[in-house]
């Protein structure tokens, strides 16, 4: 059974993580969550990016070795970022290990031995912070210089003597990829930018630096490093076991994983991904990436998130205060995965408020409290409300359409959506107010199990998107021991009406949602 493959950019260790690099992850583990409900094998792979001119010089100034500098931060603020959001990666994979350098230069030699790199000249601008060559036209001016569009900072001029691909050779190749799998680049905006770029002609892609050491020697020229990009680029297959024999554990994992079924993106790396790698791996004969996702930035105060522009924040500054779970919920409910969107603490304080604490939160809460009140504690009789079954079983079908499309906006709120029908239902019904008539009981008791039954299923369609708040749900509804762990629940059963039994132990528990403290 081949695995869902999906991976997360590696990301630059240059400096700790800011809420851009952990939008990208927190999308990766609610995509992969979702695909492991729906019952399939998943790999979930994240990483670090660790060579290159722009890591060694961020040593240098720090006084330390590129490779002390490294391992500090992904020791201290990588890894233990992902910890904190909860996020499930089955690996993660950086460049500068053993499994990965062995692999690219493997990689390498069968390219130049099968005649697709080549010596040659290089001389023109390079981007440190975006570690790429540029062309004349990328570049703006300001004040009589030549400046990175998106660092803003100045380029450098380069002459060396360099190792090439020749990317120019598949061009074509990558057009028809296009043509005939429109789902291999998306969005459509993205494809659309894509194409055009290779329409207009592409050069070959220096593969190799001479000026500096920092990198993955070239195994045939040791007195230079591969290209930060074409070694990094590598590691969504060395990951897997790229270039080990067939027979091996390597290469058995290969062909189970291979190929990636999602590389999530930011849009700023958009063409390495959609025209560098494909090419790479046409040039090696395997195959390519089935989805290269290319999803927008998040803007602060309209700019990019960026360290260098100083509009980087700290995934900790928002999670201290809303939660791990609401900062899961908001990134993807609140901004079209695909689009760019702004991050506003306004913005998030009032649907914290009113989705989560009120619509979702409240729910469970007064259900619980209903039940300890009205049955002593305990669910009642399995009971079916029509309209509130039929509308689940709209919802999953919605929201699951949604969520293997990379919409995850429209996926939770069809989610939500129900969730208010819910609510709606309960303030319909008044259940208090049956609960003062005795003769009212039978009604009460369908009431109470139709809205602990609805809850059972809001907590398994959003257990990916809010992991710990969902379990605690299940955990208050008694499920876990009737029914089992919630991440064992699939999506295809969700809406299977009547799975919560009669006499579960319902408990309160702790305030799903608290009220937030007023932030100065």
């Amino acid at each position: 059974m081949k695995s869902f493959y999906l991976t997360t950019p590696i990301y630059y260790v240059n400096d700790a993580p800011h809420i851009g690099h952990a939008y990208t992850t927190v999308a990766g583990d609610v995509l992969t969550r979702w695909h492991r409900q729906r019952g399939e094998s998943v790999w979930f792979l994240t990483g670090t990016d660790e060579h290159g001119q722009k890591v060694m010089r961020t040593a240098e100034e720090n006084k330390v070795a590129p490779q002390a500098w490294v391992d500090k931060l992904v020791a201290d603020a990588w890894k233990p970022n992902w910890t904190a959001l909860n996020i499930a990666n089955d690996d993660f994979i950086r460049t500068t290990e053993p499994r990965h350098t062995e692999r690219v230069q493997k990689f390498l030699q069968s390219l130049k031995d099968s005649g697709h790199i080549y010596a040659g000249k290089y001389e023109g601008p390079y981007c440190v912070g975006c570690e790429e060559f540029k062309l004349p036209g990328d570049l703006i001016e300001a004040d009589g210089e030549k400046l990175c569009p998106i660092h803003s900072k100045p380029i450098e001029l380069v002459n060396e003597n360099n190792w090439f691909f020749k990317l120019s050779a598949f061009v074509e190749p990558l057009l028809e990829n296009y043509r005939t799998n429109p789902d291999a680049c998306q969005p459509e905006s993205a494809r659309n930018e894509v194409v055009s770029f290779l329409e207009g002609g592409v050069s070959d892609l220096s593969i190799s630096r001479s000026t500096f050491d920092w990198g993955i020697p070239v195994p045939w020229d040791t007195d230079q490093v591969v290209y930060v990009w074409f070694d990094a680029l590598l590691n969504y297959a060395t990951a897997v076991g790229l270039t080990d024999a067939p027979d091996s554990e390597g290469g058995k994992k290969f062909a189970q994983t291979w190929p990636a079924d999602v590389h999530l993106v930011g849009k700023d790396i958009l063409r390495f991904h959609a025209v560098i790698w494909p090419a790479m791996l046409m040039a090696a004969g395997l195959q390519v990436p089935k989805k290269v996702f290319a999803h927008g930035w998040l803007l602060v105060g309209g700019e990019k998130m960026s360290k260098s522009k100083l509009t980087g924040i700290a995934p900790s500054d928002i999670t201290d205060h809303f939660g791990v779970d609401a900062f899961r919920y908001y990134f993807l409910r609140a901004i079209p995965f695909g689009s760019d969107g702004s991050f506003s603490w306004e913005d998030m304080s009032a649907r914290y408020t009113s989705e989560l604490a009120n619509d979702f939160g409240n729910l469970a809460s007064r259900l619980a409290a209903m039940i300890e009140k009205y049955c002593e504690g305990k669910v009642p009789a399995v009971a079916t409300d029509v309209g509130l079954s039929q509308a689940l079983a709209a919802t999953v079908a919605k929201a699951d359409a949604a969520m293997v499309e990379l919409d995850f906006q429209g996926g939770i709120t069809a989610v939500m959506e129900f969730c208010k029908k819910v609510n709606g239902y309960v303030t319909e019904k008044e259940p208090w107010i049956l609960a003062k008539d005795e003769a009212n009981r039978v009604e009460l008791n369908e009431v109470l199990y139709n809205t602990a039954e609805s809850l059972r299923a809001l907590a398994v369609l959003l257990h990916p998107i809010m992991p710990a708040t969902t379990e605690i749900l299940w955990e208050s509804l008694g499920a876990n021991k009737s029914i089992g762990s919630i991440g064992a629940q699939t999506i295809a059963n969700v809406a299977n009406w009547g799975q919560l039994p009669e006499g579960n132990i319902v408990t309160k528990t702790p305030v799903l949602f608290p009220r937030l403290e007023i932030k100065e």
